[in-house]
């Protein structure tokens, strides 16, 4: 295996969100993590992150209020069901398709939303205050990323005003794992890599558009979830041994 193959886990102590002067963080200690940063995301485009400043709490909430609404009947989850022209509510199985060269659709469902989304499930009163603040908190902790990125590319502060298999769309993707996993992230040899959860670490990766703003320094990597073994067997998509 090459080095490149490994996804790194980078230590975000002095910009995580629980810093609450980032003026405090020396600018010897901000370069260094952004080059860690940069070097990450410029060789496989994937990195992990500790020490993010997320409590456990309030992930552990939101996973909690997940699993609520996902467990619920058909009926139930019908009620929040997305618009044909909105980005937010329910998306049932394979009503997505994120690798169009598939036949089949993903065996996955979503629940899109901001904290204004106006959607939110009737029977499960905590789900829009605990999605809300992790939302929140993804938002504050994005911008810091970009904040570390931008030293690591030496980017002038003022330039910086801007806001299946598949590369993700956007800038940033900040990935919460459970212990289950199933991430695969494709290596520079073509390869699929296992990127397990690691306790306490949120997977970062760029997406096309933050590779077309750094002119493709940094990459929007291929990668694909896989459903465990054990969970196919479950529900029969797989052959009993």
């Amino acid at each position: 295996m090459s080095e490149t193959t490994i996804i790194p886990v980078i230590d975000f102590r002095t910009s995580g969100i629980d810093v609450e002067n980032e003026e405090s963080v020396s600018n010897g200690n901000l370069s260094k993590l952004g080059n860690e940063m940069c070097k990450a995301l410029e060789e496989i485009g994937f990195c992990y992150l500790k020490n993010h400043g997320i409590p456990d709490e309030q992930l552990r909430l939101a996973l909690e209020s997940s699993k609520q609404f996902f467990t619920q009947s058909i009926d139930e989850k019908v009620k929040c069901v997305k618009p044909d022209d909105s980005y937010f509510g329910w998306i049932g199985l394979e009503k997505e398709r994120l690798n169009p060269e598939r036949p089949a659709g993903d065996y996955k469902e979503v629940y899109g939303l901001i904290p204004d989304c106006g959607i939110w499930p009737p029977n499960i009163p905590d789900f829009q205050k605990v999605h809300s603040d992790l939302f929140l908190s993804c938002v504050k902790l994005a911008l810091r990323v970009f904040d570390v990125i931008s030293v690591g590319l030496k980017l002038e502060v003022q330039g910086q005003v801007r806001c299946g298999e598949h590369s993700d769309y956007g800038t940033l993707t900040l990935l919460f794992q459970d212990n289950i996993g199933g991430l695969e992230v494709k290596s520079r040899d073509g390869e699929y890599i296992q990127a397990p959860p690691i306790p306490g670490t949120i997977v970062v990766n760029i997406g096309d558009l933050m590779q077309r703003w750094t002119s493709d320094k940094l990459i929007a990597n291929k990668h694909r979830v896989l459903i465990p073994t054990e969970e196919m067997k479950k529900k029969g998509l797989t052959d009993s041994q």
